[in-house]
Protein backbone atom coordinates (compact mmCIF):
# COMPACT_ATOMS: atom_id res chain seq x y z
CA UNK A 1 0.00 0.00 0.00
CA UNK A 2 1.09 3.65 -1.10
CA UNK A 3 0.29 6.72 0.73
CA UNK A 4 0.73 10.46 -0.19
CA UNK A 5 -0.64 12.17 2.35
CA UNK A 6 1.54 15.12 2.89
CA UNK A 7 0.64 15.76 -0.93
CA UNK A 8 -2.46 15.57 -0.28
CA UNK A 9 -3.99 13.39 -3.34
CA UNK A 10 -3.72 9.74 -2.37
CA UNK A 11 -5.12 8.78 0.61
CA UNK A 12 -4.49 5.75 2.93
CA UNK A 13 -7.98 4.65 3.15
CA UNK A 14 -8.74 4.88 -0.49
CA UNK A 15 -5.70 2.60 -1.01
CA UNK A 16 -7.17 0.25 1.81
CA UNK A 17 -10.37 0.57 0.44
CA UNK A 18 -9.82 -0.39 -2.98
CA UNK A 19 -11.33 -3.72 -3.75
CA UNK A 20 -10.53 -7.14 -5.35
CA UNK A 21 -13.49 -8.36 -6.45
CA UNK A 22 -12.76 -8.59 -10.04
CA UNK A 23 -15.11 -10.11 -13.12
CA UNK A 24 -13.95 -13.22 -15.85
CA UNK A 25 -11.47 -10.67 -16.97
CA UNK A 26 -8.86 -10.09 -14.55
CA UNK A 27 -8.36 -6.00 -14.67
CA UNK A 28 -5.94 -6.02 -12.29
CA UNK A 29 -2.91 -8.03 -13.89
CA UNK A 30 -1.29 -7.54 -17.14
CA UNK A 31 -2.93 -10.01 -19.85
CA UNK A 32 -1.01 -13.00 -20.58
CA UNK A 33 1.06 -12.54 -24.06
CA UNK A 34 0.87 -8.82 -23.75
CA UNK A 35 4.29 -7.10 -23.80
CA UNK A 36 5.24 -3.73 -21.47
CA UNK A 37 8.31 -1.99 -23.38
CA UNK A 38 9.62 1.46 -23.67
CA UNK A 39 10.35 3.15 -26.92
CA UNK A 40 12.75 6.04 -27.48
CA UNK A 41 11.13 10.09 -28.67
CA UNK A 42 13.33 11.59 -31.28
CA UNK A 43 15.11 13.24 -28.46
CA UNK A 44 16.21 9.81 -26.72
CA UNK A 45 13.33 10.28 -23.85
CA UNK A 46 11.98 6.73 -22.50
CA UNK A 47 8.54 6.47 -22.91
CA UNK A 48 6.30 3.19 -21.88
CA UNK A 49 4.14 1.35 -24.29
CA UNK A 50 1.84 -1.85 -23.95
CA UNK A 51 1.51 -4.18 -27.11
CA UNK A 52 -0.99 -6.70 -27.03
CA UNK A 53 -1.65 -8.68 -30.61
CA UNK A 54 -3.53 -10.93 -31.55
CA UNK A 55 -3.31 -14.88 -31.74
CA UNK A 56 -5.11 -15.82 -34.61
CA UNK A 57 -5.97 -19.46 -35.55
CA UNK A 58 -5.63 -20.87 -39.11
CA UNK A 59 -3.50 -18.35 -40.07
CA UNK A 60 -6.33 -15.81 -40.48
CA UNK A 61 -4.88 -11.85 -40.45
CA UNK A 62 -5.96 -9.66 -37.36
CA UNK A 63 -9.04 -7.49 -38.16
CA UNK A 64 -6.32 -4.11 -37.97
CA UNK A 65 -4.32 -2.30 -34.99
CA UNK A 66 -5.63 -0.13 -32.73
CA UNK A 67 -3.32 2.71 -30.70
CA UNK A 68 -4.57 3.82 -27.52
CA UNK A 69 -3.45 7.33 -26.03
CA UNK A 70 -4.60 8.52 -22.08
CA UNK A 71 -5.96 11.15 -20.99
CA UNK A 72 -3.99 13.87 -18.85
CA UNK A 73 -2.57 12.18 -15.53
CA UNK A 74 -3.78 8.75 -16.72
CA UNK A 75 -2.03 4.99 -16.97
CA UNK A 76 -2.91 2.67 -19.65
CA UNK A 77 -3.72 0.08 -16.81
CA UNK A 78 -6.66 1.08 -15.94
CA UNK A 79 -7.77 0.31 -19.85
CA UNK A 80 -7.06 -3.25 -20.05
CA UNK A 81 -10.65 -4.36 -19.78
CA UNK A 82 -11.04 -2.23 -22.91
CA UNK A 83 -8.26 -3.57 -24.64
CA UNK A 84 -9.70 -6.99 -23.93
CA UNK A 85 -12.71 -6.42 -25.98
CA UNK A 86 -11.15 -5.00 -28.69
CA UNK A 87 -8.52 -7.55 -28.67
CA UNK A 88 -11.09 -10.45 -28.74
CA UNK A 89 -12.52 -8.95 -32.06
CA UNK A 90 -9.15 -9.68 -33.69
CA UNK A 91 -7.19 -6.14 -33.45
CA UNK A 92 -3.54 -6.13 -32.38
CA UNK A 93 -3.61 -3.38 -29.77
CA UNK A 94 -1.11 -0.76 -28.57
CA UNK A 95 -1.20 1.83 -25.80
CA UNK A 96 1.52 4.44 -24.48
CA UNK A 97 2.12 7.19 -22.29
CA UNK A 98 3.10 10.37 -22.44
CA UNK A 99 6.02 11.57 -21.65
CA UNK A 100 6.30 12.78 -18.19
CA UNK A 101 3.13 10.98 -16.95
CA UNK A 102 2.53 7.66 -16.14
CA UNK A 103 6.09 5.31 -16.07
CA UNK A 104 7.51 7.59 -18.36
CA UNK A 105 9.21 10.20 -16.28
CA UNK A 106 8.40 13.67 -15.21
CA UNK A 107 8.66 16.95 -16.44
CA UNK A 108 9.37 18.49 -12.76
CA UNK A 109 10.93 17.78 -9.71
CA UNK A 110 7.81 16.94 -8.21
CA UNK A 111 6.15 13.35 -9.44
CA UNK A 112 2.66 14.61 -8.42
CA UNK A 113 2.45 17.65 -11.14
CA UNK A 114 1.83 17.37 -14.43
CA UNK A 115 3.00 19.66 -16.24
CA UNK A 116 4.42 20.40 -20.05
CA UNK A 117 5.57 23.59 -21.47
CA UNK A 118 3.54 23.29 -25.06
CA UNK A 119 1.63 20.27 -26.22
CA UNK A 120 3.37 20.44 -29.50
CA UNK A 121 5.84 18.23 -27.75
CA UNK A 122 3.52 15.61 -27.78
CA UNK A 123 2.30 16.28 -31.22
CA UNK A 124 5.64 15.57 -32.25
CA UNK A 125 6.49 12.47 -29.60
CA UNK A 126 2.90 11.54 -31.57
CA UNK A 127 3.79 11.79 -34.78
CA UNK A 128 7.18 10.48 -34.67
CA UNK A 129 5.88 7.37 -33.12
CA UNK A 130 2.84 6.98 -35.01
CA UNK A 131 4.89 6.78 -38.54
CA UNK A 132 6.76 3.76 -36.95
CA UNK A 133 4.00 2.25 -35.12
CA UNK A 134 2.02 2.12 -38.49
CA UNK A 135 4.98 0.86 -40.33
CA UNK A 136 5.26 -2.61 -38.09
CA UNK A 137 1.96 -3.60 -37.11
CA UNK A 138 -1.37 -4.54 -39.87
CA UNK A 139 -3.87 -2.37 -41.62
CA UNK A 140 -6.35 -1.01 -40.90
CA UNK A 141 -4.86 1.81 -38.51
CA UNK A 142 -6.85 3.36 -35.42
CA UNK A 143 -6.15 5.86 -33.54
CA UNK A 144 -8.43 6.22 -30.33
CA UNK A 145 -7.89 8.81 -27.42
CA UNK A 146 -9.60 9.65 -24.10
CA UNK A 147 -9.84 13.13 -22.62
CA UNK A 148 -6.27 15.03 -23.21
CA UNK A 149 -5.14 11.79 -25.46
CA UNK A 150 -8.35 12.68 -27.71
CA UNK A 151 -7.39 16.73 -27.45
CA UNK A 152 -4.13 15.57 -28.89
CA UNK A 153 -5.38 12.71 -31.23
CA UNK A 154 -7.74 15.37 -32.85
CA UNK A 155 -4.64 18.46 -32.91
CA UNK A 156 -2.85 15.54 -34.53
CA UNK A 157 -5.37 15.07 -37.08
CA UNK A 158 -5.81 18.53 -37.32
CA UNK A 159 -1.96 18.55 -38.19
CA UNK A 160 -1.49 15.68 -40.38
CA UNK A 161 0.79 13.67 -37.55
CA UNK A 162 -0.82 11.01 -37.51
CA UNK A 163 -1.91 9.37 -40.70
CA UNK A 164 -4.93 7.18 -39.17
CA UNK A 165 -7.65 5.28 -40.72
CA UNK A 166 -10.30 6.03 -38.46
CA UNK A 167 -10.04 7.98 -35.28
CA UNK A 168 -12.31 7.25 -31.85
CA UNK A 169 -12.13 10.44 -29.46
CA UNK A 170 -13.65 9.37 -26.08
CA UNK A 171 -14.88 12.67 -23.78
CA UNK A 172 -12.39 14.59 -25.62
CA UNK A 173 -11.02 17.39 -23.75
CA UNK A 174 -12.13 19.94 -26.48
CA UNK A 175 -12.75 22.54 -24.23
CA UNK A 176 -12.64 23.25 -20.16
CA UNK A 177 -15.09 23.08 -17.31
CA UNK A 178 -12.39 23.56 -14.61
CA UNK A 179 -12.90 27.36 -14.89
CA UNK A 180 -16.02 27.04 -16.95
CA UNK A 181 -15.18 29.66 -18.48
CA UNK A 182 -15.12 30.45 -22.54
CA UNK A 183 -11.98 29.47 -24.01
CA UNK A 184 -10.85 33.23 -24.51
CA UNK A 185 -11.63 34.67 -21.13
CA UNK A 186 -10.09 31.55 -19.32
CA UNK A 187 -6.94 31.65 -21.47
CA UNK A 188 -6.60 35.21 -20.56
CA UNK A 189 -7.23 34.31 -16.70
CA UNK A 190 -4.72 31.47 -17.10
CA UNK A 191 -2.02 33.38 -18.74
CA UNK A 192 -2.33 36.05 -16.04
CA UNK A 193 -2.15 32.73 -13.21
CA UNK A 194 1.04 31.28 -14.57
CA UNK A 195 2.75 34.78 -14.12
CA UNK A 196 2.15 34.74 -10.48
CA UNK A 197 4.64 32.37 -9.48
CA UNK A 198 6.43 29.77 -10.52
CA UNK A 199 4.69 28.62 -13.72
CA UNK A 200 5.05 24.67 -12.82
CA UNK A 201 3.42 24.97 -9.50
CA UNK A 202 0.16 23.00 -9.26
CA UNK A 203 -2.64 24.55 -10.76
CA UNK A 204 -4.67 23.28 -7.70
CA UNK A 205 -4.58 20.74 -4.84
CA UNK A 206 -6.62 17.47 -5.46
CA UNK A 207 -8.97 16.12 -7.72
CA UNK A 208 -8.99 16.80 -11.47
CA UNK A 209 -10.83 19.76 -11.54
CA UNK A 210 -9.88 23.36 -9.48
CA UNK A 211 -12.02 23.89 -6.34
CA UNK A 212 -13.08 20.28 -6.40
CA UNK A 213 -12.28 17.84 -3.18
CA UNK A 214 -10.79 14.76 -3.46
CA UNK A 215 -13.92 13.41 -1.70
CA UNK A 216 -15.93 14.10 -5.09
CA UNK A 217 -13.13 12.41 -7.64
CA UNK A 218 -14.94 9.16 -8.32
CA UNK A 219 -18.30 11.20 -8.98
CA UNK A 220 -15.75 13.02 -11.48
CA UNK A 221 -15.05 9.94 -13.31
CA UNK A 222 -17.23 6.94 -13.18
CA UNK A 223 -20.25 5.58 -10.96
CA UNK A 224 -18.60 2.26 -11.23
CA UNK A 225 -17.32 1.67 -7.48
CA UNK A 226 -14.90 -1.43 -8.77
CA UNK A 227 -13.46 -0.39 -11.73
CA UNK A 228 -12.89 3.21 -9.96
CA UNK A 229 -11.14 0.97 -6.77
CA UNK A 230 -9.09 -0.25 -10.03
CA UNK A 231 -6.76 2.74 -10.32
CA UNK A 232 -6.41 2.75 -6.58
CA UNK A 233 -4.74 -0.90 -7.01
CA UNK A 234 -2.59 0.31 -9.60
CA UNK A 235 -1.58 3.38 -7.77
CA UNK A 236 -0.56 0.73 -4.67
CA UNK A 237 1.09 -1.41 -7.10
CA UNK A 238 3.12 1.04 -9.37
CA UNK A 239 3.40 4.01 -6.84
CA UNK A 240 5.55 5.43 -9.83
CA UNK A 241 2.51 5.44 -11.62
CA UNK A 242 0.52 8.11 -8.90
CA UNK A 243 0.32 11.78 -10.31
CA UNK A 244 -1.96 14.54 -9.07
CA UNK A 245 -2.45 18.70 -10.35
CA UNK A 246 -1.40 20.02 -13.39
CA UNK A 247 0.89 22.83 -13.31
CA UNK A 248 -0.17 26.28 -14.43
CA UNK A 249 1.48 26.39 -17.69
CA UNK A 250 0.05 22.86 -18.12
CA UNK A 251 -3.13 24.70 -17.68
CA UNK A 252 -2.68 27.68 -19.61
CA UNK A 253 -0.94 25.64 -22.66
CA UNK A 254 -4.17 23.48 -23.23
CA UNK A 255 -6.42 26.82 -23.30
CA UNK A 256 -4.10 27.66 -26.27
CA UNK A 257 -4.01 24.52 -28.06
CA UNK A 258 -7.81 23.78 -27.42
CA UNK A 259 -8.12 27.44 -29.13
CA UNK A 260 -5.76 26.63 -31.64
CA UNK A 261 -7.53 23.58 -33.02
CA UNK A 262 -11.09 25.35 -32.78
CA UNK A 263 -9.56 28.02 -35.42
CA UNK A 264 -11.20 28.72 -38.81
CA UNK A 265 -10.59 26.03 -41.32
CA UNK A 266 -9.13 23.38 -38.31
CA UNK A 267 -11.92 20.67 -38.02
CA UNK A 268 -13.18 20.95 -41.52
CA UNK A 269 -9.53 19.75 -42.73
CA UNK A 270 -10.17 16.42 -40.75
CA UNK A 271 -10.22 13.73 -43.66
CA UNK A 272 -11.12 10.75 -42.11
CA UNK A 273 -13.72 9.35 -40.28
CA UNK A 274 -14.26 10.42 -36.87
CA UNK A 275 -16.10 8.63 -33.77
CA UNK A 276 -16.98 10.87 -30.35
CA UNK A 277 -18.44 9.64 -27.65
CA UNK A 278 -19.07 11.70 -25.10
CA UNK A 279 -21.52 12.84 -21.78
CA UNK A 280 -23.56 16.23 -21.49
CA UNK A 281 -23.16 15.29 -17.71
CA UNK A 282 -19.16 15.88 -18.08
CA UNK A 283 -17.88 17.89 -15.03
CA UNK A 284 -14.02 17.74 -16.59
CA UNK A 285 -14.61 19.17 -20.25
CA UNK A 286 -16.64 21.69 -22.09
CA UNK A 287 -19.35 19.25 -24.11
CA UNK A 288 -20.17 22.35 -26.37
CA UNK A 289 -17.16 22.42 -27.89
CA UNK A 290 -17.19 18.64 -28.89
CA UNK A 291 -20.45 18.99 -30.28
CA UNK A 292 -19.28 21.97 -32.34
CA UNK A 293 -16.12 20.12 -33.72
CA UNK A 294 -18.80 16.96 -34.62
CA UNK A 295 -20.50 19.46 -36.34
CA UNK A 296 -17.84 21.01 -38.50
CA UNK A 297 -15.63 17.66 -39.26
CA UNK A 298 -17.06 16.34 -42.63
CA UNK A 299 -16.94 12.63 -41.45
CA UNK A 300 -17.54 12.93 -37.78
CA UNK A 301 -20.06 10.92 -35.56
CA UNK A 302 -21.11 11.33 -32.13
CA UNK A 303 -22.77 8.78 -29.51
CA UNK A 304 -23.96 10.89 -26.59
CA UNK A 305 -24.90 10.26 -22.99
CA UNK A 306 -26.12 11.88 -20.03
CA UNK A 307 -26.69 12.08 -16.75
CA UNK A 308 -25.86 8.11 -16.76
CA UNK A 309 -22.15 8.68 -17.68
CA UNK A 310 -19.36 10.54 -15.72
CA UNK A 311 -15.70 11.87 -17.76
CA UNK A 312 -14.33 7.97 -18.12
CA UNK A 313 -17.56 6.30 -20.11
CA UNK A 314 -15.09 3.09 -21.10
CA UNK A 315 -14.83 2.17 -17.33
CA UNK A 316 -18.01 3.33 -16.14
CA UNK A 317 -21.03 0.80 -15.42
CA UNK A 318 -22.07 -2.00 -17.98
CA UNK A 319 -25.36 -0.93 -19.20
CA UNK A 320 -23.08 2.15 -20.66
CA UNK A 321 -20.07 1.24 -21.14
CA UNK A 322 -21.14 -1.63 -23.30
CA UNK A 323 -23.29 0.42 -25.36
CA UNK A 324 -20.50 2.91 -25.79
CA UNK A 325 -18.39 -0.66 -26.97
CA UNK A 326 -21.09 -2.01 -29.49
CA UNK A 327 -20.79 1.48 -31.11
CA UNK A 328 -17.30 2.04 -31.54
CA UNK A 329 -17.60 -1.49 -32.93
CA UNK A 330 -20.23 -0.86 -35.31
CA UNK A 331 -18.71 2.72 -36.60
CA UNK A 332 -15.15 0.48 -37.38
CA UNK A 333 -17.18 -2.21 -39.21
CA UNK A 334 -18.86 0.96 -41.64
CA UNK A 335 -15.46 2.65 -41.43
CA UNK A 336 -12.87 0.48 -41.67
CA UNK A 337 -14.81 -2.79 -42.84
CA UNK A 338 -13.05 -6.54 -41.99
CA UNK A 339 -11.38 -7.90 -44.75
CA UNK A 340 -11.59 -12.00 -44.67
CA UNK A 341 -8.17 -13.39 -45.86
CA UNK A 342 -5.72 -15.57 -45.24
CA UNK A 343 -2.21 -16.38 -44.93
CA UNK A 344 -0.40 -18.30 -47.48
Amino acid sequence: MVTHEKDGFLAREQVAQAVTDTKAFDRRAIPQGAEETYWQAEDGWNIRRFDWRTDLSAGASPRGSILFMPGRGDLYEKYLETFAHFHENGWNITASDWRGQAGSGRMTDSQYVGHIEDFSVWIQDLRYFFARWKASTPGPHVIMGHSMGGHLVARALIEKAADADAAILIAPMLGMRGLNLPLPIGHFITRIMKRLGDPKRPAWKVSEKPASPLEIRQSLLTNDDDRYADELFWWGKRPELVMGPASWTWVERAYASARFIRGPGQWEGVEVPVYVVATSADELVRHRNIEEAVERMPRAEMLEFGEEAAHEILREVDAVRDKALTGIDAFLDRAVPAVAHHRE
